[in-house]
């Protein structure tokens, strides 16, 4: 199975020292985000998790880690965007972002990371000029040290409209101006671009449209074959193998405006100064009424390849 860190929070920007005490410890507690006294343990061993996925704005924490993390097979989405403070406040320079990217793919290696750019937006400054000015500068800098690109588009979420109201998705003539130019990038740069979550008729314009943690993805990152779930993804339209997440949302000290996960800036604040990080939970610890159920947990690797995963 895939343990996922990174859909509801960015644990290795905020969390590492306790994720490595979870590991440390073997197992994790996460509580469901519409019911929370409804809880699941997931075992952490390395023989029934076979990839560890990173999603995150800041790998650099986490960096001093990576030999505790060695035990696992992994796969990495580190994402970097052109944007400023004032749509991204708390992300570092994105200079020390690409510095720590490069020494992350040299320690996993080249095919158990991918960068993302996205979201992708129209508005504060960003045309379809723009992205496509900025996404070739840092294509140039990140070549050797991914194959692997996602791109996808700002969703208009309620809460999204609420804190950006000034930024729009692009339209459709732009979308394609920007498949077009990213594919042509990706090429110059070794890289294959990918779209999350969008319409397949980008595939035209030289876009993979077949998800961006697909299970050839996982599968080349940790030379293994899976037979994975019938279905095991976030959304309807989504064919990527997430697996399990043990984060939790409005957690992210990030706030970027853009942010699905969280809601509010004083909710991610309260819930920070309950973290613990010596406990099971993300965010503070067992509370009277919960109900812990262990997650039923298997391989899902087939076939085994004796290949050295690290270069």
């Amino acid at each position: 199975m895939i343990i996922n860190t990174g859909c509801r929070t960015d644990i290795p920007a905020f969390y590492s020292e306790w994720l490595i005490n979870r590991i440390k410890e073997g197992y994790v507690l996460v509580r469901n985000p519409y019911n929370k006294s409804q809880v699941t343990k997931y075992n952490l061993s390395p023989d029934v998790v076979d990839c560890l996925a990173f999603c995150t704005k800041n790998p650099e924490p986490m960096l001093k880690y990576l030999n505790e993390l060695d035990i696992y097979k992994q796969y990495w989405f580190v994402t970097i965007t052109p944007y400023g403070k004032d749509i991204e406040p708390v992300v570092p320079d994105k200079e020390k972002v690409i510095e720590s990217f490069k020494k992350l793919s040299k320690h996993v290696g080249v095919d158990s990371i991918g960068w993302r750019y996205d979201p992708i937006f129209i508005g504060m400054g960003f045309d379809v000029k723009k992205h496509i000015q900025e996404f070739d500068k840092m294509a140039r800098k990140l070549k050797g040290y991914t194959h692997n690109c996602t791109i996808s588009f700002l969703d208009l979420y309620e809460k999204v409209k609420r804190n950006a109201p000034d930024i729009k998705p692009p339209i459709k003539d732009e979308q394609i101006e920007l498949a077009i130019n990213f594919s042509r990038i990706g090429k110059e740069n070794d890289m294959t671009i990918h779209s999350c979550c969008e319409k397949t008729y980008l595939s035209q314009y030289g876009l993979k449209c077949n998800g961006c943690m697909s299970q050839k993805i996982v599968e080349k990152a940790i030379n293994s074959s899976l037979k994975p779930p019938k279905r095991n993804t976030l959304r309807e339209d989504c064919n990527c193998l997430m697996g399990n997440d043990i984060g939790a949302y409005d957690t992210c000290g990030h706030l970027c405006k853009y942010c699905y996960a969280n809601n509010n800036k004083a909710l991610v604040f309260e819930n920070m100064k309950k973290h613990i990080s010596t406990s099971p939970f993300l965010i503070g610890k067992e509370e009277p009424g919960d109900k812990i159920t262990e997650a039923k947990q298997k391989s899902w690797i087939t076939y085994q390849n004796d290949q050295m995963r690290f270069i």
